[in-house]
């Protein structure tokens, strides 16, 4: 026992003396002159600590005593010096703790301003003219939302989640919050593998990358496999964020004509064999925004065309498992056998916790080796903790389960929405076969945004349909406006730049009524209660008429 206190007593004695030797290496660098008077030289070096940076505020000070015989000095010189520094207010004795300073030091400044928007490339000057959130009315307080397409949060089975995250945490434990790969964790792709056996696609010589949903997906496919000016060949009309980011990559986007089936063939060829695209992005389950489904005859024939014309397809696998009015249908992907001419990106967030951020791509494993690269050169990894969360979640079963319920509830509400638009709205053609939203196109050429604006007094808010189309007042018709004034747009560059500037907006103005998607607009009801989806389609049909009688 007493060999025990003396351990201790000795090793509390070397910690006051680790102590000591760090407050006084605050006198380290001082050396005395006999020119001077030694109080004023240490009060010198304190303030002079104190305006460097080097002491701040509540940092204590070495006792006189210590200093004195540090520097050997007299201790009355380090007390005159402690005195005259409290006298003023940089120092504050404290009976029995010690001395500490208790001022701040002065923060030096020296303004220097940059005009960064002026510094602002093309990728950044285009996303942000075209992002949404920020372009398009925005939502308020007490207004019914049709803008969003996001799943009804209240329906999430959050008991099941929360013992995922458990399941992961007993499993996983630190591990979790350290860093991942950023190829993703490794049961979660091994679900998605099986995931995607089950929709009856090859896996053979294919390998998975784990993203942060859709829209990191497409951005590291673009990147790594385009160049400015390269032609994407993509439905029209097609997803608002994969054209934002086609233009921000100077890529030119040529849209195919869709009708109930699918992509028109006759008009898919035809762009095929003129324009040479690089890539095809399509959405052939619930495309955005139009909710059609491309039936499984025409998939196969869009495929074909596709492998004719050595054109390699994105598949933009969006809401596939809420079709109401049969079973889901194959991928795109789950034809091309062994072959690897179809690039699959997967997600679950427009059905099952956006919030996660997972999505993934299913391709060519020489391609998703050098997509890794790519992905960790960006962010390192995905979220560990949420992709091994959602991997438990999901081996569960409880994913299954939640898709069984909800498929009613958006069902219902798919109905309820279709038969409020034909009682109220007055349409020229309606579709959308499953997932939470549907598009309009109304009758007599009825300007969508007049009507937006209208019903945004009425606290009602929708999509209009023009931000899906390529040739609006977001992106000009090029080759028209060069027909038009081919000195104008000698420089790309300029002409990017002043987008919205000159000539550009003259065009868009005198040509406004000739917009594509001018008449269309999306209703998303997800997130809509039954009562507002009846308020609200009644007040976009008043003021439809409003417009008519105009």
């Amino acid at each position: 026992m007493l060999n025990d206190f003396r351990h201790i007593e000795k090793m509390t004695s070397q910690i006051n003396h680790k102590k000591e030797v760090d407050l006084l290496l605050i006198f380290s660098n001082l050396i005395i002159n006999k020119d001077e008077p030694i109080y004023i030289q240490i009060e010198r070096h304190i303030t002079a600590g104190i305006n460097s940076g080097e002491l701040k505020k509540n940092s204590k000070l070495p006792s006189t005593r210590e200093v004195s015989k540090y520097l050997n000095i007299s201790r009355n010189s380090v007390i005159s010096a402690y005195e005259d520094l409290e006298s003023r207010g940089i120092i504050v004795t404290k009976r029995g703790i010690g001395t500490f300073i208790s001022i701040e030091s002065e923060n030096e400044s020296y303004e220097y301003n940059v005009d960064f928007i002026q510094r602002i490339n093309h990728y950044g000057d285009t996303l942000r003219e075209l992002d949404i959130i920020k372009s398009e009315l925005p939502y308020k307080k007490g207004i019914i939302s049709f803008k969003s397409i996001s799943p009804e949060s209240h329906l999430f089975n959050l008991d099941d989640f929360k013992r995922s995250l458990l399941d992961a945490w007993t499993f996983e434990e630190a591990n979790l919050l350290n860093y991942g790969y950023a190829k993703g964790y490794k049961p979660l792709i091994d679900y998605f593998f099986d995931y995607m056996k089950q929709k009856r696609v090859d896996t053979k010589n294919k390998d998975i990358l784990i993203t942060n949903g859709f829209t990191e997906a497409f951005d590291i496919i673009i990147s790594s496999l385009t160049n400015e000016g390269d032609v994407i060949l993509c439905e029209e009309p097609t997803h608002n964020t994969a054209l934002k980011i086609m233009k921000a990559y100077g890529l030119q986007v040529v849209q195919v004509k869709i009708d109930k089936e699918g992509l028109d063939l006759k008009s898919l060829e035809e762009s095929l064999g003129k324009y040479n695209p690089k890539f095809g992005y399509l959405i052939p389950s619930y495309n955005n925004p139009t909710g059609i489904v491309t039936k499984t005859e025409r998939r196969k024939e869009i495929y074909k065309l596709f492998r004719k014309y050595s054109v390699p397809i994105i598949e933009d696998g969006f809401n596939e498992e809420l079709l109401y009015s049969s079973s889901p249908i194959d991928p795109i992907a789950s034809l091309c056998g062994k072959g690897n001419g179809v690039i699959y990106i997967g997600s679950l967030s427009k059905i099952l916790f956006p919030g996660l951020r997972i999505g993934w791509i299913l391709g060519d494993e020489k391609l998703i080796d050098v997509l890794e690269s790519v992905k960790r050169g960006r962010n390192i990894n995905s979220s560990f903790l949420d992709q091994s969360a959602f991997y438990y979640y999901l081996k569960s079963g409880a994913f299954n389960r939640y898709v069984k319920n909800v498929r009613k509830y958006y069902r219902d509400k798919y109905n309820l929405v279709i038969d409020m638009v034909k009682k109220h709205i007055p349409y020229e053609h309606i579709t959308g076969e499953g997932g939470l939203h549907i598009f309009i196109q109304l009758k007599d050429n009825i300007d969508a945004r007049q009507l937006l604006d209208l019903c945004y007094k009425d606290n009602v808010l929708f999509m209009p349909g023009d931000i899906f189309y390529e040739n609006t007042k977001n992106d000009i018709d090029i080759q028209k406006l060069n027909n038009s004034d081919t000195e104008f747009i000698q420089d790309n560059e300029t002409l990017r730049k002043n987008s919205n500037m000159g000539k550009i907006t003259k065009y868009i103005e005198e040509n406004k009524n000739s917009l594509k998607g001018k008449d269309t607009f999306r209703i998303g009801f997800g997130r809509v209660s039954n009562d507002d989806i009846k308020n609200g389609i009644e007040i976009i049909g008043k003021n439809i008429n409003l417009l008519v009688r105009k």
